[in-house]
């Protein structure tokens, strides 16, 4: 069986890392690594969208990272039981028109034995932003570990 460490029954120190490698896959943008991470018939809810299985979410991710450009995220750790973990996040990135945008939300993970995310309800909600106020400055790819983190942000 594939397994992907830290695997339930998490700790803080594990949750927390946990939370981080998510972040910097979904900051490669790259749906085949992400989707790894996910069990072959994973749940999600995401706004209006419910991917069932890795090849929707693999369909999802490659429609999200088309349209949401310049995507940058971060997520932080909100609290974390057994095989369970919540997360808050934002994300700043701009349409092919230049808006700029920072988005806000929660996501509910569930995992399997192994590590892998059984299921994933994220609730989202996306601010026009100036370019002036974006906040998340870095090049495409993974978050510095020095770069300030949700919290730090005031966010």
């Amino acid at each position: 069986m594939e397994t992907r460490p830290p695997l339930p029954p998490f700790t803080l120190e594990t949750a927390i890392q946990k939370v981080r490698l998510a972040e910097d896959a979904w900051n490669s943008h790259d749906p085949d690594r992400v989707i790894q991470v996910y069990t072959e018939d994973t749940i999600w809810r995401n706004r209006a969208e419910f991917p069932v299985g890795r090849q929707a979410v693999h369909g999802f991710l490659s429609r999200k990272w088309a349209r949401e450009l310049d995507y940058r995220l971060i997520k932080e750790i909100w609290a974390f039981l057994d095989n369970k973990i919540a997360v808050r996040f934002a994300y700043e990135w701009h349409d092919d028109a230049g808006q700029w945008y920072r988005s806000y939300g929660n996501e509910n993970w569930l995992f399997n034995e192994a590590g892998l995310m059984m299921q994933r309800h994220a609730s989202i909600n996306d601010l026009p932003i100036k370019e002036t106020d974006r906040k998340f400055f870095w090049p495409l790819g993974r978050r510095p570990d020095d770069h300030a983190g949700l919290s730090d942000l005031g966010l």
